[in-house]
């Protein structure tokens, strides 16, 4: 990619509401897939989980986590391929963890999300050698892929 000269693009957004019991990434996923988003990302959110999943810095493992906690931070990127969420938690003494957001994270009360989409803008996923793992690719919409429809 061209670092001087990144492609540039419009955005619209959508506001939703994850209910209680709800499994954000498969959600997620659903509305990515329904609403045929190309570069879909994390502008606003908050609300609260009972079992949160996390893979910290580092490591191929994940580490679990049942009780009640606030999401202080959500944020990342979407599209058909996959997603890549880094997620910031707070307990009710106000300790704070954070890592790679995994399936398994349910909601507690709400998650009230606003999330993003460039409208001239393609994400999807390449084996990077470097990382060693499926990495971002930006690229700009082609005519036979710009067109994205909200199914409501």
């Amino acid at each position: 990619m061209n670092v001087a000269f990144p492609p540039a693009s419009n955005a619209r957004y959508f506001a939703l509401r994850l209910r209680p019991g709800e499994d954000v990434i498969p959600t997620l996923r659903h509305f990515i897939q329904q609403n045929h988003l190309k570069a879909a990302f994390i502008a606003g959110c908050v609300g609260s989980l009972t079992r949160v999943n996390l893979r910290f810095a580092g490591k191929e493992t994940t580490d679990q986590f049942v009780g009640r906690y606030e999401i202080v931070s959500l944020i990342g990127t979407l599209d058909s391929e996959g997603e890549h969420l880094h997620l910031a938690i707070s307990d009710e003494n106000g300790h704070v963890q954070g890592g790679h957001m995994m399936l398994d994270c349910t909601v507690r009360t709400t998650l009230e999300l606003v999330i993003g989409e460039l409208e001239h803008i393609t994400f999807t996923r390449q084996y990077c050698e470097l990382s060693g793992y499926d990495e971002l690719a930006v690229s700009e919409r082609t005519p036979h892929n710009s067109h994205s429809s909200v199914h409501r």
